[in-house]
């Protein structure tokens, strides 16, 4: 599927305030590097690691797991999930999704997300909008519930959903052991990848063609090498590297940020030297990104 040209909206997001980082520690944003050249962010195409996204349910709500494991099959088989991927991936236009106000009555789905994940879920206004958001209110109607959707920081997702304050974690949320003590995963719905972002005028990756060979140079690069991630995403646990998922990790020094765009920003400001984050978003953040420099 092509990349749809994807909303300037985000660009709102930029100039939000601190940084989450990596390890604890905390990093503000930055003043941008002086220069006379326009520098834009590319996508290294090469699949850094192959994930499966699902939905996670509380625990205590098997019933939903059942009825959630339903609707993704209909929406599979009916055409419903390839029409909402061509909102965002193709030549269709996204769908505004709406949200009820907590309490306000006692039959509502409580959906967790971190809506600064484009193109799963971001904002248009005080809207919803995005993959996992259009999915999220065919499956409230399925189940015949008033949708609520719940924005938090994306390492509170699943925490919200084990605490019961959520009903289901519904963010780009890949399928990984550690995170199902907090939650039980649906049947997948989506197969993705961590990519590389550098900048512009960065050519030592232009010869990669596969994974080893990029993992080849990031190897040989130390704490001196700057490298930012979402908090709490594989990315972070690639950079860092995780028992759990087989990830040795690598001498960089990472630092993590609320979301993607941030990230992506600080690369052209000149204050990190790569990003790494989920294949789609980084399509629809370098392509936002780089139309307003």
């Amino acid at each position: 599927m092509k990349k749809k040209i994807v909303s300037l909206l985000m660009c709102a997001v930029l100039a939000v305030g601190s940084l989450a980082a990596c390890g604890g520690q905390t990093e503000e944003a930055q003043a941008p590097v002086e220069t006379n050249d326009v520098i834009t962010a590319k996508v290294i195409d090469v699949n850094l690691t192959d994930e499966q996204y699902a939905f996670g349910v509380d625990k205590a709500q098997p019933e939903l797991l059942e009825k959630t494991n339903e609707y993704i099959a209909q929406i599979m088989s009916d055409g419903t999930f390839e029409e909402i991927c061509n909102h965002y991936f193709g030549d269709g236009t996204p769908v505004p999704v709406a949200s009820a106000v907590e309490g306000a009555s006692d039959d509502q789905l409580l959906v967790a997300c971190n809506a600064a994940f484009e193109p799963f879920e971001y904002m248009d206004g005080e809207n919803y909008v995005g993959v996992d958001m259009e999915i999220a209110k065919g499956l409230a109607e399925y189940l015949g519930k008033e949708l609520v959707i719940q924005n938090m920081d994306f390492d509170s997702v699943c925490l919200s959903v084990g605490q019961h304050k959520s009903d289901i974690a519904m963010s780009g949320l890949t399928i990984k052991p550690e995170r199902e003590e907090y939650v039980t995963f649906t049947d997948s719905y989506y197969e993705a990848s961590q990519k590389l972002i550098v900048r512009s005028d960065n050519t030592e990756f232009d010869a990669c063609t596969d994974k080893e060979a990029v993992e080849a140079i990031l190897a040989t690069k130390d704490a001196a090498t700057k490298v930012g991630v979402q908090t709490g995403t594989t990315g972070q646990f690639y950079c860092e590297g995780d028992e759990g998922w087989g990830f040795t990790g690598f001498g960089m020094t990472c630092t993590g940020y609320r979301n993607g765009s941030l990230a992506v920003q600080d690369l052209l400001n000149g204050n990190l030297d790569y990003v790494i984050i989920d294949s789609a978003p980084a399509a629809a953040i370098t392509e936002a990104i780089n139309k307003l420099q």
